[in-house]
């Protein structure tokens, strides 16, 4: 059990994604001139914390086991199936989302309605994959270095 708590390859991934988390309010209060708390316990919005986690992950395996190795292979095809799932998948489920919701809004207008709105930001843009993967690379470098040390 104690190995479980040291294991740099399993917490630098766990800890890029709670970073990626944290700083979504940050990103929101920059584009939208408000800081919302609200932003660190939502999935979408940027940076991507699936991507930073996965990204993470690869590199923290690669940097550990080499590039030639199986569990990076594994590491990045995994990464790049959960990246495209939250650009496109969850992406496109979020659209429909907010299409059934207006369609319920407008069928249903002037009329308690009393199901609950589906929730329209699921998905990430290709922007928000590419930033949170990046950050999820320099991440685990960085905690690497300093691990090195």
């Amino acid at each position: 059990m104690q190995g479980l708590w040291t294991n740099a390859i399993l917490w630098t991934p766990i800890s890029a994604a709670l970073f990626a988390q944290l700083l979504k309010p940050f990103w929101s209060w920059a584009r939208n001139g408000r800081f919302d708390l609200r932003t660190i316990f939502s999935a979408g919005g940027m940076p991507s914390s699936h991507s930073a986690m996965v990204s993470s992950l690869a590199t923290a395996l690669g940097y550990e086991y080499g590039l030639g190795s199986p569990l990076f292979a594994m590491s990045i095809i995994i990464a790049l199936i959960v990246m495209y799932d939250a650009r496109g998948v969850r992406q496109e489920s979020g659209k429909q989302a907010r299409l059934l919701n207006r369609l319920v809004r407008e069928f249903f207008s002037g009329q308690p309605v009393s199901e609950e709105e589906l929730k329209e930001l699921l998905g990430h843009t290709s922007t928000e994959v590419l930033i949170g993967a990046i950050m999820g690379v320099l991440y685990s470098l960085v905690v690497a270095a300093l691990l090195d040390r």
